[in-house]
C-alpha cells in the first residue's frame, strides 16, 4: 500500500529494465543512482532505505524501485520513450518517487515511480558478443 507522500529527484539510471523483467529479480525495475544528499533526505522521508556500496562506486547513494508493470519512460519534450530505445547505464531522469509497505511478514518501504522523465538519454548498444549469444 502506498504511502501517499512523493518526492521529486534526479537520478543516474544504472540497469534500466522497463519493458522487459530483470531475470534476477522477475520485476521491472530501474536503479536510480548518483542521488544528492538533498534527494537522500527527501527519499528516507518516504522510509526508503539509500544504499551505497563499495563495490558499486560509479552508482553512489542509489535505491532499487521495482514493479510488477512496465515502466513508463518520458522524453523531455514529454512523449512516451519508444519501446524499443534500451537505456543505458549513466542516462539521466527527473523521477517522481513514492514509496510502499512491503506485505507482512516483510518490514520496511519499497521504491516505486510515478513518473520517469529521461532528461539526458543514452541508447543501450548490444556488443558483438551479446548479438551472438541472442543468435545462439
Amino acid at each position: 500500500m502506498s504511502t501517499g507522500k512523493s518526492v521529486s529527484i534526479q537520478a543516474d539510471l544504472y540497469w534500466a529494465a522497463l519493458k522487459e523483467k530483470n531475470t534476477m529479480s522477475g520485476k521491472y525495475q530501474v536503479d536510480l543512482c548518483n542521488l544528492s544528499d538533498k534527494d537522500v533526505e527527501a527519499l528516507t522521508t518516504l522510509g526508503l532505505k539509500v544504499n551505497n556500496k563499495p563495490n558499486k562506486p560509479e552508482q553512489g547513494n542509489y535505491i532499487t524501485a521495482k514493479s510488477n508493470y512496465e515502466i513508463v519512460a518520458y522524453d523531455a519534450e514529454g512523449n512516451e520513450i519508444a519501446p524499443d530505445f534500451r537505456i543505458a547505464n549513466g542516462s539521466k531522469a527527473k523521477v517522481i518517487v513514492s514509496s510502499y509497505a512491503f506485505p507482512k511478514p516483510y518490514a520496511g518501504f519499497g521504491a516505486s515511480i510515478k513518473k520517469l522523465v529521461v532528461t539526458q538519454p543514452i541508447e543501450y548498444k548490444a556488443s558483438l558478443a551479446e548479438l551472438e549469444d541472442d543468435i545462439l
